[in-house]
């Protein structure tokens, strides 16, 4: 089995950065795509972003291309969301996600973290 732990979330301003870390242990970190979603208050997680096993494909939901970037180190097995030009509507709980497939799609995910908190303030 795999366990995924994140970490990096906090408070911010608008405008601010932060950098998630998801790290995993179990399994073989490198044959998993991994994924990040969220989760605001009173709406349903969404979909974030997505890189292949060796970091060579990714995909951005709309709403934060430009702004995020996902990346993995195999070697350290972890994978990072570095989080840009932060808006108040980034407010959410981030999940880190493993799938055998490249997808945008939730019930693909095998693995969850916790989550961890990120605020953004006016």
């Amino acid at each position: 089995q795999v366990q995924l732990v994140e970490s990096g979330g906090g408070l911010v301003q608008a405008g601010g950065s932060l950098r998630l870390s998801c790290a995993a242990s179990g399994g073989t970190f490198g044959s998993y795509v991994m994924g990040w979603f969220r989760q605001a208050p009173g709406k349903e997680r969404e979909f974030v972003a997505t890189i292949a096993w060796k970091g060579t494909i990714t995909y951005y939901a709309d709403s934060v291309k430009g702004r995020f970037t996902i990346s993995r180190d195999n070697a350290e097995n972890t994978v990072y969301l570095q989080m840009n030009s932060l808006k108040p509507v980034d407010t959410a709980v981030y999940y880190c996600a493993a799938s055998r497939s490249i997808s945008q799609l939730e019930n693909l995910y095998d693995y969850w973290g916790q989550g961890t908190q990120v605020t953004v303030s006016a």
